[in-house]
């Protein structure tokens, strides 16, 4: 038996409601007596998550989206609920298919690949540079445990195109939720807490004036990629054969998140739906798509680096920065990736995890990791795993996308394919990106990123396709 969609999501609200209720109490803001009123209500999504454990997959999901957002107003590490979610349903997973002894799902290589990342960054806590094993202890969740985890949370409850597609469907709508909020920010202004918040991040998000949103998310940056993101996936569904309703909520959706993305001023971003948009080119293996896709970025790639169109507009100079090479952040960033590299020479193992970044400058603030910035998920990794550990990542990445996309490329069940390309072009997108910022260091797209490599394999399986054929 299995939940339906408004279950799903009445569940997981639930859950979400329930959670708030219990950081509010536990700062103290109402009374011990209600406490115990919701007392019952938690033992009821308890009881529902272990009967339905794919509720915990979609409960994270909610969690992804908003935890950032909410910890401008609620104080504690809220981050943290998405791990204990994920935990609680590997758990209930685990007694649901007790006595089931077909794990298939987890004997192919992105299992395999997946450990074998995993097992590195925990021996990484024997890193003779590791300053702070507390920052440790922070830090791996993002690069090992949630890659793990999700994975396989995905190969387990993402065996069907209708459950693919659910996912899908509440990606975009909390990403257009998540995008009007930040045309409320833009036209009408932040909140207090917002505005607090801005404060001590003005020279990021203040330039020249001009108000870079964030909506509920951790910040402009990790927003505006997760706009194009979602703006990228929407675009090719609507690409495919679709109802009428469909197309036009992938068609608003995609609208609405591309204006986001430009109000964010993200530049990074544009990389996500031109490597994504190509990529999605090549494997539809249609050349009435290809030609004139190729043209359409070639156009809009040309106009922006080679032109001055719309420049008396903010959002389209912040664009078109991103491909010049002379642009001072640019510089400045490859100045710290020199003196990252000559720090670096003697230390292959990296300077331990969590030395670098937020974690580095709360842990250990006072050691050069921590006051050199890492704003690449690439170079960060780099500075804490050494030249032996972002080589492996690397390598483990790429091999991931070469499997998927030669089992894409040889899949020819054209109802879900469409699906299947989306997720991978967002793949694509996102890898490349990664390079300018820490786009899979966030949630909520880093819990996408891992389900839609889950998605991809899952639905592109023998097993998939045989009861596709049947349905």
């Amino acid at each position: 038996m299995s939940a339906t969609t408004a279950q799903i999501v009445r569940y997981s609200s639930l859950g979400f409601i329930l959670l708030a209720l219990a950081l509010i109490i536990a700062f103290g803001q109402i009374p011990a007596v209600i406490s115990l009123a919701i007392l019952p209500f938690i033992g009821l999504y308890f009881y529902l998550l272990f009967r339905y454990p794919i509720i915990g997959v979609y409960t994270c999901l909610l969690f992804s989206f908003i935890a950032n957002g909410l910890s401008r107003y609620i104080p504690g590490p809220l981050g943290l609920t998405i791990d204990l979610f994920l935990v609680l349903t590997l758990i209930a997973t685990f007694f649901k298919r007790f006595d089931n002894k077909n794990w298939q799902e987890f004997q192919n290589p992105l299992v395999w690949v997946a450990l074998f990342w995993v097992l590195y960054c925990v021996f990484e806590i024997f890193n003779p540079e590791v300053v702070s094993y507390e920052a440790w202890a922070y830090a791996v969740r993002s690069p090992a445990f949630y890659m793990l985890f999700t994975l396989l949370l995905g190969l387990i409850y993402f065996k069907d195109i209708k459950e693919a597609e659910r996912l899908v469907h509440l990606w975009f709508a909390f990403s257009v939720l998540a995008a009007l909020y930040s045309f409320k920010q833009f036209y009408f202004g932040l909140d207090a807490a917002e505005k607090e918040w801005l404060l001590h991040n003005a020279s990021t998000h203040l330039l020249f004036g001009n108000l870079r949103v964030f909506s509920f998310y951790s910040d402009a940056a990790q927003f505006g990629a997760a706009m194009a993101h979602t703006a990228l996936a929407a675009v090719i569904l609507a690409l495919g054969k679709q109802s009428f309703r469909r197309r036009f909520f992938y068609i608003l959706t995609a609208a609405v998140c591309l204006y986001a993305m430009s109000l964010s001023g993200t530049r990074g971003a544009l990389f996500i739906l031109l490597t994504g948009g190509m990529v999605y080119l090549i494997l539809c293996k249609n050349y009435k798509v290809l030609i004139p896709g190729m043209l359409i970025l070639g156009c809009a790639f040309f106009l922006l680096k080679f032109t001055y169109v719309g420049h008396s507009n903010y959002q389209i100079q912040r664009m078109r920065s991103a491909f010049n090479l002379s642009d001072p952040s640019f510089q400045v960033r490859i100045n710290n990736q020199i003196k990252l590299q000559e720090y670096l020479e003697s230390r292959p193992f990296g300077g331990g995890i969590g030395s670098a970044g937020y974690w580095g400058l709360r842990f250990s603030p006072d050691t050069f990791l921590a006051k050199t910035p890492v704003d690449s998920w690439y170079v960060k990794l780099w500075a804490e795993t050494g030249v032996i550990g972002i080589t492996l990542y690397l390598l483990i990445t790429l091999f991931i996308l070469i499997f998927l996309a030669v089992r894409l490329w040889t899949f020819q069940h054209s109802p879900q394919r469409q699906l299947l390309l989306a997720l991978f072009a967002g793949l694509a997108g996102i890898t490349v990106a990664n390079y300018g910022n820490q786009v899979l260091g966030q949630m909520p797209t880093s819990l996408l990123f891992y389900l839609s490599i889950a998605i991809i394999y899952t639905l592109t399986s023998a097993s998939s396709g045989k009861r596709h054929l049947l349905q």
